[in-house]
């Protein structure tokens, strides 16, 4: 089930790989704040979500020569949240990793 609609449509291969990664960092946060709050439903919705979404970072043609780190990140996220966190991340890791893109995408905003 595709829950970025709007994004499938095109709108997605529009942004750039920043713009996309700052996307994501969006739903990790929300993802880590539901789980911290204690909704599992509210907290795994937005886990997938941040897997979509590194799908379309990966089936976007720009990307191809950056998939190694976006599939990494897939891979690490997915154990970090999900499973046994086998690489002893931390929300905090999380948080600051996407927060570079976050302040990146909000400068190419401001000009």
């Amino acid at each position: 089930m595709i829950m970025h609609k709007k994004l499938v449509d095109g709108e997605w291969f529009k942004l750039s790989l920043i713009e996309q990664l700052a996307n994501v960092g969006m739903d990790v946060e929300r993802a880590i704040r539901w789980k911290k709050k204690g909704n599992e439903k509210y907290s795994k919705n937005s886990f997938y979500r941040v897997l979509e979404l590194l799908d379309f970072i990966v089936a976007d043609p720009k990307n191809r020569k950056r998939l190694k780190e976006v599939l990494r990140v897939r891979e690490c996220f997915a154990d970090y949240f999900l499973y046994e966190n086998e690489y002893d991340f931390t929300d905090k890791f999380w948080q600051k990793y996407f927060f570079s893109f976050n302040y990146a995408a909000a400068l190419k905003r401001c000009g």
